[in-house]
């Protein structure tokens, strides 16, 4: 019996398959220090980098988490997170990356927002601020763990952010010195002086009746 032989693509297929099947990388990215952009921008920039927006002014998320800054946010979400689990309550906490849009004056088109932000941890309770694309509007809370780069912000420009936007409860964590502090937001539309916790105390969350962090079980190896 005669045996035939297999049928090899060609060289011309091959190239043809290849292209096919090739994943092309994103365009680069070139952003200008001296121009304000919107959501819109900030949508269309199709590479891998992490990025904010306040009022227009872009800010680069330097570098991954380390693995302990890591370790605190997922020990704050879980608990919160387990916390509304089990009274099957309607606010939802979510982490980064997640983006938070601070539209003004009512102007929720994309390309009217220019503030863009991914808090470390943010809890939303109230439904109608969340949609596809993340959350529009205030959050109840905000959890920024500091890290070298972003040390600053959280501090200054977040700061003003948050309580300008009316987040109620603002959560600033030291890891170096394994210390919280806490913002909360008054009938005057400004954070106070803020609550320092350090290593052994439990901190209360104020949105959530009863509920209280160790802080020694969320900074121990």
């Amino acid at each position: 019996m005669e045996k035939k032989l297999k049928n090899y693509p060609t060289e011309e297929e091959l190239d043809k398959n290849e292209e096919k099947h090739s994943v092309k990388e994103p365009a680069a990215v070139y952003i200008s220090r001296s121009k304000r952009y919107t959501y819109a921008d900030y949508l269309s920039w199709m590479d891998d980098a992490r990025r904010e927006l306040i009022d227009g002014v872009v800010y680069d998320l330097l570098s991954a988490p380390t693995r302990f800054h890591s370790r605190i946010s997922g020990s704050i979400f879980g608990r919160l997170w387990n916390y509304v689990a089990k009274r099957k309550g309607k606010c939802e906490i979510h982490h980064a990356p997640f983006d938070v849009r601070f539209p003004k004056n009512g102007e929720t088109a994309d390309d009217k927002i220019a503030t863009v932000v991914q808090p470390d941890i943010c809890v939303v309770c109230d439904p109608s601020k969340l949609d596809g694309k993340g959350c529009i509007g205030a959050p109840d809370l905000i959890v920024e763990v500091q890290s070298p780069s972003t040390a600053k912000r959280d501090l200054n420009e977040k700061f003003n952010l948050y309580e300008e936007a009316g987040v109620k409860e603002y959560w600033v964590v030291f890891p170096a010195e394994k210390a919280l502090t806490v913002f909360l937001l008054q009938k005057n539309g400004k954070f106070d002086v803020g609550t320092t916790y350090e290593y052994e105390g439990k901190v209360p969350v104020s949105i959530f009746k009863g509920l209280k962090i160790d802080m020694k079980e969320l900074f121990e190896d």
